[in-house]
This record gives C-alpha cells, sequence and structure tokens, in this order.
C-alpha cells in the first residue's frame, strides 16, 4: 500500500520572492538614509525665488528608478503586482496627517496656497482609505471596481498637484524676512514628505492601479472562456 504525497511548492520561486523582498527592503532603507544624509546637510535647500530643483529631482529620481526597475525586471514586476492591496491601502490612510499641514498654515509656517489644497487632499485620501480597506476585505474583486481605481487616481492627483503648488509657491518667493513661504519643506523633518513619502505614495498607487488592471483582464479572459 502506497502513500500519495502531495508535490511541494517550488522552492526557487519562493527563493526568488524573497531575495526580491531583501533587495527592495534594503533599497528603502538606502534611500531614505540617502535622503536624510543630504538633508542634514541642507542639500535640498535653494535660494529664494527660484523653483526648487534639488527637491523636484528628490520626487522625480526614485520614480524613475521605481518605473525603470519595473521595466526591467520580471521579478520585481511580479513583487509588486503581488502585493496586498489592504495593505496598500493602509499606508495611504497616514495620508490623514495632512492635518499637520493645517495646523503649520494656522502657524504662520507655510503658506495657504500649498498647505490647504496639499492637506485637505491628503485628508480626502486619508480619510477614504479605511473604507477602501473594509471593501477588499469583504470583497476582493473590489480592486477590480470604478471606485478603487478612482480613489487611486485621485490620491496621484492630490500629490502631483501638491508638488507642484509647493514648487510654484517656493518660484514665489522673494526672501523678504518674515515671508511665509514653503521653505520649511527643503528641511528636515519636512523634507521627508517630498523627499521619501510622496514618492512612496505614488509607487503604492501606481502598485495598486496594476493589480486592478490584472484583475479585470483576468474577469474577462474567465468570461470568453
Amino acid at each position: 500500500m502506497t502513500t500519495a504525497v502531495l508535490p511541494r511548492p517550488a522552492q526557487p520561486q519562493s527563493t526568488g520572492r524573497s531575495g526580491i523582498a531583501w533587495s527592495v527592503s534594503l533599497v528603502l532603507t538606502g534611500w531614505f538614509a540617502i535622503v536624510v544624509s543630504l538633508a542634514a546637510v541642507g542639500a535640498f535647500v535653494a535660494r529664494p525665488g527660484t523653483p526648487p530643483i534639488p527637491i523636484a529631482i528628490g520626487v522625480a529620481a526614485p520614480l524613475i528608478a521605481f518605473f525603470a526597475w519595473l521595466r526591467l525586471s520580471r521579478a520585481f514586476r511580479d513583487f509588486v503586482i503581488s502585493l496586498d492591496l489592504r495593505f496598500i491601502a493602509g499606508i495611504q490612510a497616514w495620508r490623514w496627517a495632512g492635518l499637520g499641514f493645517l495646523s503649520l498654515y494656522a502657524h504662520n509656517i507655510l503658506p495657504g496656497l500649498f498647505a490647504l489644497p496639499a492637506g485637505l487632499g491628503d485628508m480626502a485620501v486619508g480619510f477614504a482609505a479605511p473604507w477602501m480597506i473594509l471593501a477588499l476585505v469583504r470583497r476582493p474583486d473590489f480592486a477590480a471596481s470604478a471606485a478603487f481605481r478612482r480613489w487611486n487616481i485621485l490620491g496621484i492627483v492630490d500629490l502631483v498637484v501638491a508638488v507642484s503648488l509647493g514648487i510654484l509657491s517656493a518660484t514665489l518667493s522673494t526672501g523678504a524676512p518674515g515671508e511665509i513661504s514653503s521653505a520649511p519643506m527643503a528641511t528636515l523633518p519636512l523634507l521627508l514628505i517630498p523627499g521619501f513619502l510622496v514618492p512612496l505614495f505614488l509607487m503604492l498607487h501606481t502598485a495598486a492601479l496594476m493589480q486592478s488592471r490584472q484583475i479585470i483582464r483576468r474577469s474577462a479572459l474567465a468570461l470568453q472562456v
């Protein structure tokens, strides 16, 4: 009498996924350390009345690297698509901290041109995040819904608008004594928002939209069978 043995999962695939996870962790840690180190020596500070090019590079460079990695690495692309959407939405919930922008505006630290849209937009996205998580828990296929895609797209638009208004505010500043400008965003700890969190949030929104598109495609193929 023989005993049937269930096949064990392929180890190479598991090892590969673990390896890419470690690589992503190291990249995120290194990225954070670089941002903090550069900010500590004032590398992101620009002259008043000029576009904040260092911050723009700080936002754009990680995104360029992210999309290049997606393009060139199938393993990384699979890792991104495999991320738990509830986890992604949970991280976006931290954007409720946009309330801090309103506080800084109320205390005459940041200008309303930047702080109000950025703060209110982040709060709206963060406030909706728990509802996204609840919907995903109750119905996993909610990821393919128009509501989920709209939430992610609006989250991206909010971040793009916030960065654009921050750049505009810095460019319009004169450097006069007592002037309220977005200059504090170029120094720690606020610099971590455009230099680390904004690109990270954009990457997570992208990952969510990639998964949503994949689910829609699979559903369409299933209907054709």
